[in-house]
């Protein structure tokens, strides 16, 4: 499919957050899916994989994560000035913020006519732990989560007992979490903590583990793996399809 692209400025309880927005250019309705980002926000990459994804049959949000702390359209440079603004951001904004912004994006989302009822979540890197965090709420039925960062470590600011890790149990929707077996950010001991808490909690979700590095689906960089990041998109695609038929 051919893919339209717009931009909205969507009021958040914490104040405007610019979102960008990809859908198939015909009719629809579709079923949407909120892609998160890297601490980066809506970088070339990004755009791509959004792109990639709404060429399928989806709608697909991506918001700019970090907007109350950064101008309207900021994206940061993949260098060490931007890793070190992007870090000190996403400890600088609580889950709780993240948890508002996803309720404004559900509502958006089901106040378009080219929009489907049934909404998902996908992410990488920090975004794939807002994509967990996302399917805490229950309007989010699926959510697909490409090397998540600090779900094991549960050092995001959040309230006290209020961290992904222990919302877990709170997850009605089913899950794919994928890892980078030499992702140097999420041990394997990390890997560990979020499998025996999906299990315990005894969540519907598939785990995954290649042997890729973090960031193995952007393209444009040395870590890339073009064929593993292609197996991955066609993965999401089947899951988010057999997620909405089954809801």
């Amino acid at each position: 499919m051919m893919v339209t692209h717009e931009v909205h400025d969507i009021p958040t309880a914490t104040g405007v957050m610019r979102t960008y927005l990809y859908r198939p250019d015909e009719e629809g309705p579709f079923p949407t899916i909120l892609f998160y980002s890297e601490i980066f926000q809506q970088t070339e990459p990004i755009a791509r994989a959004a792109t990639i994804m709404a060429g399928h049959g989806f709608v697909v949000l991506v918001p700019e994560v970090f907007h109350e702390l950064n101008p309207i359209g900021t994206v940061l440079a993949y260098d060490d000035a931007g890793k070190d603004k992007g870090n000190e951001d996403k400890f600088a904004k609580p889950l709780e913020s993240h948890d508002s912004d996803t309720e404004v994006l559900v509502q958006f989302a089901r106040s378009q006519p080219f929009c489907t009822s049934q909404v998902g979540s996908m992410g990488v890197c920090i975004g794939g732990h807002l994509a967990y965090r996302a399917a805490i709420n229950p309007d989010i039925s699926a959510a697909f989560c490409l090397y998540a960062t600090d779900i094991h470590s549960s050092t995001l600011p959040s309230e006290e007992g209020n961290d992904s890790l222990s919302k877990t149990a709170d997850i009605q929707g089913e899950l794919v979490m994928v890892w980078g077996k030499q992702d140097p950010h999420v041990s394997t001991e990390g890997r560990k903590r979020v499998y025996e808490q999906l299990e315990s909690t005894q969540r519907r979700f598939t785990w995954l583990e290649v042997n890729a590095q973090h960031a193995f689906m952007r393209d444009g960089e040395s870590r890339y793996d073009p064929a593993l990041a292609i197996q991955m998109y066609l993965q999401a695609v089947a899951f988010f399809t057999e997620s909405y038929v089954d809801h």
